[in-house]
């Protein structure tokens, strides 16, 4: 490290955060209620980072919330659990830290800010057969948020990702989007609902087509920025951090510039590291990610460019899984500025992704996460896997929700005909004819669709077990038997869109300690410097245990770094 003496400051803080996702945020709630003056910049002109834009799920085992719906759980099983999946990558420590804190930080949460959450009783960890799994009740989301209570300062938030919403307008809650996009009883009720809500707003509907009657990334980020705001806690825009500020080895703030103006904030206690990853920086991205790669194919926020992390490097903090990401397949629908993840597109029956060599290749039914690490795997000149595409028949078309594309019985072909004509959607009346517009040996593709459709009659697919857990089957078609994963690729026209290999966001950051403080490649601590969320190496390690794995660290170490931050010990005083 290099020292950097000031002999002036433009501000005084206790904590300063860099970022204002839901770590960040979470950490700025912590610190303010444990007496700081508390600082919060964001580089954009928009709030709420990835987090506003996603699902903004946390994965809390043994939360308080799990006995509201009848699932119980314990440490001893969520130890098991974690220590199965992440496979030895990350220390006990920090799993320890993890699992000890995650439950007292949603507490914190639920008692003393705005945010709400509904645990989901239903949504089962990613690894059912790991040990100490849960078949729900560990993941958890933000209720319905009336952004109202916001003000205008609703529309300085970041917009929710499109996939997230229904016509790219209404905004739903995971449980609403699961019975809506899997055709369950009820789901035309829910959308109606939501539809009107939407079109009675109309005083707003002559500021902005967002939806105030938020859920998902936007309720939660409501509720916190709400709650910042019942404190005083400022929040400044369009202030990037520009350098970390050390003095006799502690990093004691950092020079931003704002409006123009460099400006230098002294932070007494701590900096604390909350700006996402390097999804959005291509030179980045080829540098650490597997090939190919492109900057395009996240789900995340494009402004997400890896500054924090190169940051924290230039004073000598060790870096850390950077090889990987919060991988999912995506797509890239015309006039939209982010990919579009296929969640449960690619779990539904009628539906199989298939390679170069027009051969199925992973269990689609899978976690998102091994259906791209798959695709990196068996990647080849001979076999490729980027892209691969995801293939469906009539059937499919007709029932389903697919990309932006409203399931057939309500959104005919000649609807979306410009997702036809921009090559986005291919489709033929013959399985060859579409094999010819992908480039792919046609006999090998009715061949996959042939041995597939067996699979689909018997219930069994002996090539990668698609529909046998209880995940795969979370988004599935219960009405669909004998298994709800699997159904025959046969009715024409047949249709195909290009996937990539996407994410939520990078996972690999600055290495952190079991309280989030930031050390170098030798484990030493980096005093006064703190990280959380996508800019620090994940505590999930190579795996993604389940969903809100993401978020639910995030403001978890949000809340573990505001609370070391504002002890005596890690100040230097006794």
């Amino acid at each position: 490290m290099t020292d950097t003496n000031a002999k002036s400051w433009d501000q005084e803080v206790d904590v300063l955060v860099v970022g204002s996702g839901a770590g960040a945020m979470a950490a700025a709630l912590r610190a303010h209620d444990l007496g700081a003056r508390t600082l919060v910049i964001e580089k954009t002109d928009r709030y709420g980072g990835a987090s506003a834009m996603g699902s903004c799920l946390l994965w809390i085992p043994n939360n308080h919330l799990m006995s509201d719906v009848g699932v119980d759980d314990s440490p001893e099983e969520a130890w098991d659990y974690l220590k199965g999946t992440t496979a030895g990558v990350v220390s006990d420590d920090r799993l320890k830290a993890y699992l000890d804190n995650a439950p007292l930080a949603l507490q914190y949460l639920c008692e003393k800010t705005r945010a709400e959450f509904v645990a989901q009783p239903a949504y089962p960890d990613y690894y059912p057969r790991v040990s100490g799994s849960k078949p729900g009740g560990r993941s958890i989301e933000p209720a319905h948020f009336d952004a109202r209570k916001l003000g205008d300062d609703f529309l300085n938030m970041r917009d929710q990702n499109l996939q997230m919403q229904v016509l790219g307008r209404l905004a739903m809650t995971a449980l609403e989007a699961q019975a809506v996009l899997t055709g369950q009883p009820g789901s035309t009720a829910i959308f109606i609902k939501l539809l009107l809500k939407y079109a009675f707003d109309i005083p707003f509907r002559f500021k902005s087509k967002r939806d105030r009657n938020c859920a998902m990334g936007n309720a939660l980020i409501g509720m916190l920025r709400l709650s910042l705001t019942d404190r005083g806690i400022p929040l400044w825009l369009n202030t990037p951090a520009r350098e970390l500020i050390v003095e006799d080895g502690r990093v004691t703030g950092a020079s931003v510039t704002r409006e123009g103006r460099a400006l230098r904030i002294r932070a007494h206690r701590a900096v604390i590291l909350a700006a996402g990853g390097f999804e959005g920086s291509q030179a980045m991205r080829e540098k650490y990610l597997p090939h190919p790669t492109r900057a395009e194919w996240t789900c995340a926020n494009e402004h997400n460019t890896g500054d924090v992390i190169e940051m924290g490097m230039r004073v000598g903090a060790g870096v850390d899984l950077m090889d990987d990401a919060w991988w999912g397949p995506v797509s890239i629908a015309p006039g939209e500025g982010f990919a579009r993840m296929f969640v449960i597109e690619k779990s539904l029956p009628g539906s199989m992704l298939v390679s170069g060599s027009a051969e199925r290749f992973t269990n689609e039914g899978g976690p998102y996460i091994d259906i791209v690490n798959a695709m990196y795997a068996n990647h080849s000149e001979e076999s490729p896997c980027v892209p691969a595409y995801l293939v469906f028949d009539a059937t499919f078309r007709k029932k389903y929700i697919c990309g932006p594309m409203l399931q057939g019985s309500m959104q005919p072909d000649w609807m979306v005909r410009k997702l036809f004509e921009l090559g986005y959607v291919k489709k033929s009346n013959t399985l060859r004819g579409l094999a010819a517009q992908l480039g792919l040996d046609a006999a090998k593709l009715e061949a996959t669709a042939g041995k597939l459709n067996e699979y689909a009659r018997t219930g069994k697919d002996l090539d990668f077990q698609r529909g046998d857990t209880i995940y795969d089957r979370y988004y599935g078609d219960e009405n669909v038997q004998p298994n709800p994963c699997l159904a025959p690729i046969e009715k024409p026209p047949f249709y195909a869109i290009e996937t990539f290999p996407g994410e939520l966001g990078t996972k690999g950051g600055l290495k952190v300690d079991a309280l989030a403080r930031v050390v170098t490649d030798s484990e030493d601590v980096i005093p006064g410097l703190y990280a959380l969320g996508n800019c620090s190496s994940s505590v999930m390690g190579h795996s993604y245990p389940g969903a809100g794995a993401t978020i639910g660290p995030a403001t978890t170490f949000g809340y573990i770094a505001a609370s070391d931050a504002m002890t005596d010990r890690a100040n230097g005083r006794s």
